[in-house]
């Protein structure tokens, strides 16, 4: 029988279309099935980011596929975990979940070359990420 994720994550932005994204591709290439994955937008865009998704699939990660999705309610009552990326988003606040807001910049507008910093910033905190829901799972 599979076991269940260690913990489920939301990340949050704006159009649910660039850091939330990458984000979410980082953590379920990393983590598999070890995490559930969330991505949403309080405002979502039509499309993931074109520099992202190019900025993506140059380290092996298909987000391409991939589609902006309304923030719900639900959503955050699901998540243990509540990312936030820097656009001070209204978030509904419940008790018991783990918020954490990424000030990053946005890739919005921004060719593939200014989005590679980004991308990198974001894989660091997601290895971080794991490595503490890792931590929790064991203490």
């Amino acid at each position: 029988m599979p076991s269940s994720p260690l913990a489920s994550v939301l990340f949050v932005c704006v159009h649910n279309a660039g850091r939330s994204q990458m984000a979410s591709g980082f953590l379920n290439h990393l983590a598999g099935d070890r995490v559930e994955v969330r991505s949403a937008g309080s405002i979502p865009g039509d499309q993931v980011n074109p520099s992202a998704v190019e900025a993506m699939k140059e380290v092996g990660i298909d987000i391409s596929g991939q589609k902006p999705k309304i923030l719900t309610t639900e959503a955050v009552q699901a998540s243990d975990y509540v990312i936030t990326m820097g656009c001070g988003d209204a978030c509904p606040i419940f008790p018991g979940k783990k918020y954490l807001d990424w000030d990053l910049e946005d890739p919005a507008g921004k060719g593939v070359e200014a989005v590679r910093p980004i991308r990198d910033e974001i894989k660091t905190r997601i290895e971080a990420l794991i490595a503490e829901i890792e931590a929790r799972q064991e203490a």
